[in-house]
């Protein structure tokens, strides 16, 4: 076991939080990161309602005994009010470990979420947004930096950087996401001051994520100059696999399209086309620069267990540098 705050927090044995990507972050996939030692989470919005939300939370249950979470995003052009309310009452109905939160503040949620026991994790792409969930009393933050899959922020700032900032100020536990996949990015996120980590494009390209064969096989040959940043115009940067509709999405942005405009081509339901059909151009793939250092698909549990061997590897030859050794 490695322990911290977010392990002590989360009854788990590893500080490893999967991702809760859209389409992807299912009741199998969060399963399996559990039953790894790991934090699995569950994709509210993949389940389109309260109701399918505790149909996902219980099929869980029946695969693991382990904790897990459901991340809730609350991004107006995901879900209505009316909507992530009905999420919200239903995880509390059917009870988790945690709550992932992002896209808008929570703390309208918090009292009924810590009523029912739940621990809140808010997702924030900048130092300014962690600090002021903290002072709403959530449990602990995620800071996502600009190598990050999905939604980094309007701000270009690394993880690294982040991480050391968001450590120096907060006194709540700090989880680091955006390029962190092995041993090496796991025990450089503890250098920073995280006291987790958490990985999204690593858990994609497993054996348990249901993604087609095919859009796995066009991420594993990817480099890291393979991603690309879209929708900065619509103020909702997104990092995405670099392929036919990406590239249309912004030549559409360069030349003034509106959201309206932009929606046949960015909407999540091409992805999870793509995620279906194995037509990797057909929509648009969030997809961290991380992918770039991934070459193999393996099983969760493997993925878990290099990490931690791994991390005892470098802690080893780190003693036998003399780090951490009486002079």
């Amino acid at each position: 076991m490695l322990k911290s705050r977010i392990t002590e927090m989360l009854n788990i044995d590893y500080p490893i939080i999967q991702g809760g990507m859209m389409w992807l972050a299912t009741a199998e996939l969060a399963a399996a990161v559990s039953n790894a030692g790991g934090f699995g989470i569950i994709a509210a919005l993949n389940s389109g309602s309260g109701k399918g939300v505790k149909e996902e939370i219980r099929k869980c249950k029946d695969l693991t005994d382990k904790p897990f979470g459901v991340n809730v995003s609350m991004l107006p052009d995901l879900a209505t009010v009316e909507r992530i309310e009905e999420y919200f009452d239903a995880i509390c109905e059917e009870g988790v470990a945690a709550v992932e939160t992002a896209g808008r503040n929570p703390e309208p949620y918090l009292p009924k979420l810590k009523e029912a026991g739940i621990k809140v994790i808010h997702k924030v792409p900048a130092v300014r947004h962690a600090q002021r969930a903290e002072e709403i009393g959530v449990d602990a933050v995620a800071l996502v930096g600009f190598e990050c899959a999905g939604h980094p922020g309007m701000d270009d700032v690394t993880t690294s950087i982040l991480v050391q900032k968001a450590a120096r100020y907060l006194s709540i536990p700090v989880i680091a996401g955006g390029g962190i996949f092995d041993a090496k990015g796991f025990m450089a996120a503890l250098a920073l001051g995280a006291e987790g980590v958490l990985m999204g494009t690593r858990f994609l390209l497993t054996r348990e994520c249901w993604a087609h064969q095919q859009v796995k096989e066009r991420l594993l040959q990817a480099t890291e100059l393979d991603t690309m940043i879209i929708e900065r115009s619509i103020n909702n940067a997104a990092r995405v696999i670099k392929n036919d509709a990406a590239v249309c999405a912004l030549e559409m942005e360069q030349r003034g399209a509106t959201l309206e405009e932009l929606l046949p081509v960015i909407s999540g339901q091409l992805g999870l086309k793509a995620f279906k059909d194995g037509d990797s151009d057909a929509g648009v793939i969030s997809c961290g620069q991380v992918v770039g250092l991934i070459d193999d698909l393996k099983s969760v549990k493997e993925v878990i267990q290099e990490v931690v061997e791994g991390a005892q590897t470098i802690y080893r030859r780190l003693g036998e540098m003399g780090i951490g050794k009486k002079r």
